[in-house]
C-alpha cells in the first residue's frame, strides 16, 4: 500500500508546483553564495531580529520560539527512538544562537558547535548564551572542521539563503565532517504552503532568498552521499487550532505543512 501512496503524493506535488511555481517573484532568485556573509551581519540586532521575526509570522498565532523549539525537540524524539543521543553536534548557520537554549534543554549531554558566516552573529551568540559552547567561522568553501568531527549535523532554515549551485557542496561539506553513522537534520520553509510564501516574500531578511521543495532538496541530499534520506511535513495548524496539532503525525507526508525536514545518516 506504501508504494501507491508515494506515487499518489507525487502527482499531488507536481499539481501544488504548478499552481505555486510563480509566487516568488523574481528578485528571490538571486540567492547568494554561502561566504557572503554581509546580508547576514546588518539583521545582528537582537531586539531587531526577533521584532522582525515576530511580525512576520503573525499570520501563525506562534512566537519565534515555538518555531525555533520545535525543530530542536522534532530532532531530539527522533534520536532518542532511533540512533541514540549524539556526543558531539554541529549547528550549521547558527546565526544570533536561535537554536541554543533549546540544544540545552534537549541535548544536556551534548557538545554543540555553532557555526556561521557572520562574525557578527556568532559574537551575539557569545552574549546571549554564554556558556559551554563552541563557535566557529565559516569562511570560504570548507567548513573548519576535521572529518568525521560531528555525530549530528543540524541546519535550521539556511539552505534557502546559500546559492542552490552550491547546495550540493556544502551538503557534501556537511557529510565529510559528520562521522560514520551520523545522523543530518535540514529545516526547511515549504513554497507549497501558500501562506509560508507569504511570509517569505515580506520579510527582509529573506530577501534574497530562494526557498526549495522538499522532494528536490531530499534528491540533492542522497546526491550530496547521504542515506536513508526522508522528508517530513510540518506545522499544519496555526496556534488558534494548535489541539489538532494531534493529527500531525498522520500528515507528514501531506506537502502543505508551513515547514518540513529532510533527515538522512552517514554510511558507515
Amino acid at each position: 500500500m506504501a508504494r501507491p501512496r508515494r506515487a499518489m503524493n507525487e502527482i499531488f506535488m507536481d499539481m501544488i508546483n504548478e499552481r505555486w511555481r510563480d509566487m516568488v517573484p523574481a528578485k528571490r532568485r538571486t540567492s547568494r553564495p554561502m561566504h557572503d556573509a554581509a546580508e547576514f551581519d546588518k539583521f545582528a540586532d537582537e531586539f531587531e531580529y526577533r521584532s522582525m521575526r515576530a511580525q512576520n509570522i503573525s499570520a501563525s498565532g506562534e512566537s519565534p520560539d515555538f518555531f525555533d523549539e520545535y525543530k530542536v525537540k522534532d530532532a531530539a524524539v527522533a534520536l532518542q527512538s532511533s540512533a541514540g543521543m549524539p556526543a558531539n553536534i554541529l549547528d550549521f548557520g547558527s546565526g544570533v544562537g536561535n537554536s541554543v537554549p533549546y540544544f540545552r534543554k534537549y541535548f544536556p549531554q551534548s557538545t554543540l558547535t555553532c557555526a556561521d558566516v557572520s562574525s557578527r552573529c556568532l559574537d551575539l551568540c557569545r552574549t546571549r548564551y554564554p556558556g559551554g559552547e563552541r563557535y566557529a567561522q565559516i569562511v570560504g568553501d570548507a567548513l573548519p572542521f576535521t572529518d568525521n568531527a560531528f555525530d549530528m549535523a543540524f541546519s535550521a532554515c539556511v539552505f534557502h539563503h546559500i546559492d542552490q549551485a552550491a547546495h550540493a557542496h556544502w551538503l557534501a561539506e556537511l557529510n565529510r565532517v559528520t562521522a560514520p553513522g551520523g545522523t543530518l537534520f535540514i529545516f526547511e520553509h515549504n513554497p507549497w504552503n501558500p501562506l509560508t510564501v507569504a511570509a517569505i516574500n515580506s520579510c527582509p531578511f529573506d530577501e534574497n532568498a530562494r526557498l526549495i521543495d522538499a522532494r528536490t532538496f531530499s534528491r540533492r541530499i542522497a546526491a550530496a552521499g547521504w542515506i536513508d534520506v526522508k522528508a517530513r511535513f510540518r506545522i499544519f495548524f496555526p496556534h488558534i487550532l494548535a489541539k489538532l496539532r494531534v493529527l500531525e503525525p498522520y500528515l507528514h507526508t501531506v506537502p502543505l505543512g508551513a515547514q518540513y525536514y529532510v533527515t538522512g545518516r552517514k554510511a558507515g
